[in-house]
């Protein structure tokens, strides 16, 4: 099930195209779940966990092996080297498990990511998207890609080389912030086609419509 209803896919293939009659530039949405599954940031939480509890363990293993003993009845127990062992290993297994079972509740295992991770992620996946879906794809090389995020709570905006020449990254910002402060209210597809209607500005300044130009890309919003 995606994030918009089809009316809302309107109100931003709608914002796509009105920004595009004054323009030569292409404009291209994608709406993301999320650009990655994290599986290695999850696996190496789980390994820290795992390492710690051994850590911790060989550090004080009389502390824990007191509690064995009172869960074992009170009684003292004349612990060997390979249960010593056996324990300590039992314990990095528990604690491996554990929070890799606990990281399948999805808010919790996208918080533990770092900010720095989904970053880079986002970006990376904008870019792939880009890629795939508008780079050289248009006759004077004038797409744009606006990538938006959801799990991660990040948008992209990606620009073919020519765009990219004449319009600084932070140029793009503007954009950014009126198409976020929409959706933080909640109004996703109003704040696409915020966000559009600011890259559709910019893009007129540097790249205005020829007599000839055709629309060469889908204005459709893609969700995946």
């Amino acid at each position: 099930m995606g994030y918009l209803t089809e009316a809302q896919h309107d109100i931003v293939s709608r914002a796509v195209a009105e920004a595009e009659m004054t323009t030569s530039g292409e404009i291209v949405t994608v709406l993301a779940d999320r650009s990655d599954g994290y599986s290695d940031v999850a696996l190496w939480w789980a390994i820290a966990a795992s390492f710690t509890a051994m850590s911790l363990f060989a550090a004080f293993p009389q502390l824990f092996l007191a509690r064995l003993d009172m869960l074992m009845g009170g009684w003292t127990h004349d612990w060997t080297h390979g249960e010593v062992l056996s324990i300590a290993l039992g314990l990095g297994l528990l604690k491996f498990f554990g929070v890799l079972l606990i990281q399948l509740w999805q808010p919790l295992k996208f918080w533990l990511v770092p900010p720095a991770v989904k970053r880079a992620r986002v970006r990376d996946a904008a870019v792939r998207h880009f890629k795939v879906g508008a780079e050289r794809r248009t006759h004077g090389r004038t797409g744009v890609l606006l990538y938006l995020s959801m799990r991660e709570h990040r948008a992209e905006i990606v620009a073919d080389e020519p765009i990219a020449e004449k319009v600084p990254a932070e140029v793009w910002g503007e954009a950014m912030a009126d198409m976020l402060a929409e959706i933080s209210e909640g109004r996703l597809a109003e704040g696409l086609a915020a966000g559009v209607r600011d890259v559709g500005k910019v893009l007129s300044e540097h790249f205005p419509r020829a007599d000839d130009d055709q629309n060469e890309l889908p204005d459709r919003l893609i969700e995946v």
